[in-house]
C-alpha cells in the first residue's frame, strides 16, 4: 500500500529559537516542542515534568457537586450501589477503579457489566431489572449512559438514582440522571474535553476524596488503572491525559494492582504505552469479546495473587481463541469484497450471520490494513444486525453516519470508531447510502495512509544526547506521537536483507551519502523495498529513534516507517 508523506507545517522560528535558548536544546528538540504547541519555559516544564498539581479541580465538572452528594449519602445510609459499566477495556476498567475505591468506605457494593451479546453496549433494561430486584437505589454508570434516556427513566420510574460518568459524544436529549458528568456536555465548561470513561470516573473519586478531606497520595495508585484505559482508548495524551498516563506509567513500573500485576507476567522490563496498546488492552478486552467483561472486572480487583494469576491464566486463553477467530473472519471479509467487486468501493461494508460479535471491531481495523477506507463490518445480533464502523486518519465516521440515520436503529461512538444497529431490511439500503456519503465526503488525500513527518533530521545529526531528550517526550500517544523524521540521500552499505517468515521485513545497515555514521535499521512489510535499496542510488527514509537492546548492549537503531 502506497503511503503519502505530508510534513507538518514549520513552526514559528522565533519560537525555536527561543526555546533553544531558555531550554539550552538543539534545533529538533525545541523545533519538535513548538509543533507540540510549547512556546516557552513553564509550557516546556509541565511537558516535561507533569505535576499531579496541574490536574484541574474536579468540582469544575458540571453535576459534580451533585454527584459528590449523592455518593456519599448512599455510603452514609448504607445504601446498596451498582457500579455498572461498558464491557471494554475503559468500561471495566472504570467499573474495577469505581469499586476499589468505594469498597474503602461501604460493603454495600456490586460490579454489573452487560453482556455484549444478550443486552449490548450501554445501559440495558436487564441491568436496571437487576438492580431493582437485587435492591439497589444508586447505579453510578461509567464509560457509558449518555445516550440512554429511556433506560435511566426506566431506573427512575423504579425508585433507582442514576450518576452517569461518560465522555461519549451526548445528543440533544441528556437523561434525567441525578447527576451527568461528561466534559463533552455543551454546558459544561470543564475546560479538558478529551478524557477516557476511565477519566471521568477517576475525577468523581478525587472530587470524593478532596469531599472528605484526604489526600491525594490516597488515590494516586488507583492511576495504573486510568493510564491503562487512556492508553486503550486511544484519546489525545496532552493536558490532564498526560498527566494520569506520566504517573499511571510510575505506578504500572513500580507497584501495580495485584491484577495488572498478574496480566503484566514476570517479564522484568519497563512497562511503555506500546505494552498497554498491545499487551494489557487485548487480554483485558478479550474476556468481553469472547465469554464476559465481568471475567476482567474480577481479576483487575483480584487482592490475591495466586487468584490472579490463575484469572489472568484463563484471560490468556480468551485472548488466543480471540485472535484465531478475527484472523478466519477477516478472510471470509476480503473474500465478500473480492467476489462482490468492491476492491475500488470509497467504502467497506461487509455482513455475515455467523460473524462472532465480540471480534468485528478488531476485523474492521484489519480490513482497513488491505483497503484503504472508512469500514463497517456487521454480524447478525438477535433479530437485527449489530455492525462496528472504524475510520481512517482526517474522516469524521461519526458525521458519516449522522447522515444515513434513516437507516440506522441506533449508533454511538467518536470521530473514528463507532457502533450501530440496524434492521435486516435496512443493510443493502444502509450500504449503499454509506458509500454515496463517504464518496461525496472522502477526500483524495485521506484515501491512502500517511505519514506525518515532524522535521527532516539527517542521519549525521543524530546522537545519543539527542535520543535522551526525545525520551522525555513520553508518553507517546495520540496528539504526542513518537516524533517522525525524514532524510535524503540515505545508502545501503549492502548487509540489507529480508527477513521474517515471508519475508516481508527488511533489516539494513544505512548511512547519509557522505557521512560516516552507520545506523541499523529495521522496516517493517518493507520486504517489498529490497531492490530499491540494492539498486546503489541513494534513498530517501521517513523513521523514528528507538534503543535496541542486546546482549546486555544497547545502542540506537532506526525503525523506517517507509522509503522511495
Amino acid at each position: 500500500m502506497m503511503h503519502h508523506w505530508t510534513f507538518k507545517p514549520k513552526p514559528n522560528p522565533q519560537i525555536v529559537e527561543k526555546l533553544q535558548k531558555e531550554l539550552n536544546l538543539s534545533e529538533i528538540p525545541a523545533t519538535l516542542l513548538a509543533q507540540r504547541g510549547i512556546s516557552d519555559f513553564e509550557q516546556a516544564k509541565s511537558f516535561f515534568r507533569p505535576s499531579l498539581s496541574d490536574l484541574h479541580n474536579p468540582f469544575l465538572m458540571k453535576d459534580m457537586e451533585k454527584a459528590v452528594q449523592r455518593v456519599l449519602k448512599a455510603i452514609e445510609k448504607e445504601e446498596k450501589i451498582l457500579i455498572y459499566g461498558d464491557y471494554d477495556v475503559d468500561g471495566t476498567t472504570s467499573v474495577s477503579l469505581m469499586y476499589l475505591y468505594l469498597k474503602r468506605f461501604t460493603r454495600q457494593l456490586a460490579t454489573y457489566i452487560p453482556d455484549r451479546y444478550t443486552e449490548g453496549y450501554g445501559v440495558s433494561f436487564q441491568g436496571v431489572d437487576y438492580a431493582a430486584t437485587n435492591g439497589f437505589s444508586l447505579i453510578i454508570a461509567l464509560d457509558c449512559g449518555i445516550k440512554d434516556v429511556e433506560k435511566v427513566q426506566y431506573a427512575n420510574e423504579k425508585g433507582i438514582d442514576f450518576i452517569i460518568c461518560d465522555h461519549h459524544r451526548p445528543s440533544q436529549v441528556i437523561p434525567k440522571a441525578v447527576a451527568v458528568l461528561n466534559p463533552k456536555q455543551t454546558d459544561c465548561n470543564y475546560s479538558y474535553k478529551e478524557l477516557c470513561g476511565c477519566g471521568v470516573g477517576f475525577k468523581l473519586i478525587q472530587a470524593l476524596n478532596e469531599q472528605m478531606k484526604n489526600p491525594f497520595e490516597q488515590i494516586q495508585p488507583l492511576l495504573d488503572l486510568v493510564a491503562v484505559a487512556i492508553g486503550a482508548d486511544i484519546v489525545p495524551i496532552t493536558g490532564e491525559n498526560r498527566v494520569m498516563m506520566y504517573y499511571g506509567l510510575q505506578i504500572l513500573n513500580e507497584n501495580p494492582s495485584v491484577g495488572l500485576t498478574a496480566l503484566l507476567g514476570l517479564e522484568n522490563k519497563p512497562v511503555q504505552m506500546v505494552d498497554i496498546v498491545f499487551r494489557l488492552a487485548p487480554r483485558i478486552n478479550s474476556a468481553g469479546r469472547i465469554e464476559h467483561g465481568m471475567f476482567a472486572v474480577k481479576l483487575l480487583t483480584e487482592s490475591s495473587y495466586s487468584q490472579a494469576f490463575a484469572k489472568a491464566k484463563q484471560i490468556e486463553t480468551f485472548n488466543n481463541e480471540r485472535k484465531d477467530l478475527d484472523g478466519s473472519i477477516v478472510q471470509e471479509a476480503l473474500h465478500q469484497i473480492q467476489v462482490n467487486q468492491e476492491e475500488e468501493k470509497s467504502a467497506t461494508v461487509v455482513y455475515a450471520p455467523h460473524w462472532h460479535k465480540g471480534v468485528i471491531g478488531i476485523v474492521a481495523s484489519r480490513l482497513i490494513e488491505t483497503y484503504y477506507r472508512p469500514t463497517v463490518v456487521f454480524t447478525k445480533s438477535g433479530e437485527k444486525y449489530a455492525a462496528s464502523v472504524r475510520s481512517v486518519q482526517g474522516f469524521d465516521v461519526y458525521e458519516a453516519l449522522e447522515q444515513c440515520t434513516e437507516h440506522i436503529e441506533q449508533f454511538g461512538g467518536h470521530k473514528y470508531a463507532a457502533g450501530l444497529t440496524i434492521l435486516p431490511e435496512k443493510y443493502l439500503l444502509f450500504k449503499d447510502k454509506f458509500e454515496k456519503v463517504v464518496a461525496k465526503t472522502l477526500p483524495k488525500e485521506l484515501k491512502s495512509p500517511q505519514i506525518t513527518i515532524d522535521t527532516e533530521l539527517p542521519l549525521e545529526k543524530i546522537n545519543p544526547k539527542m535520543f535522551q531528550i526525545l525520551k522525555q517526550f513520553e508518553p507517546f500517544g495520540p496528539q504526542n506521537m513518537a516524533p517522525i523524521f525524514y532524510a535524503k540521500n540515505v545508502i545501503d552499505t549492502g548487509f540489507a536483507k529480508q527477513i521474517g517468515k515471508d519475508n516481508n521485513h527488511l533489516r539494513l545497515t544505512i548511512k547519509d551519502f557522505k557521512g560516516e555514521k552507520f545506523f541499523t535499521a529495521i522496516g517493517f512489510n518493507l520486504g517489498n523495498k529490497l531492490e530499491l535499496i540494492k539498486s546503489g542510488k541513494p534513498f530517501e527514509i521517513v523513521y523514528s529513534i528507538e534503543e535496541n537492546h542486546w546482549n546486555g548492549n544497547t545502542s540506537l537503531q532506526l525503525k523506517v516507517r517507509d522509503i522511495r
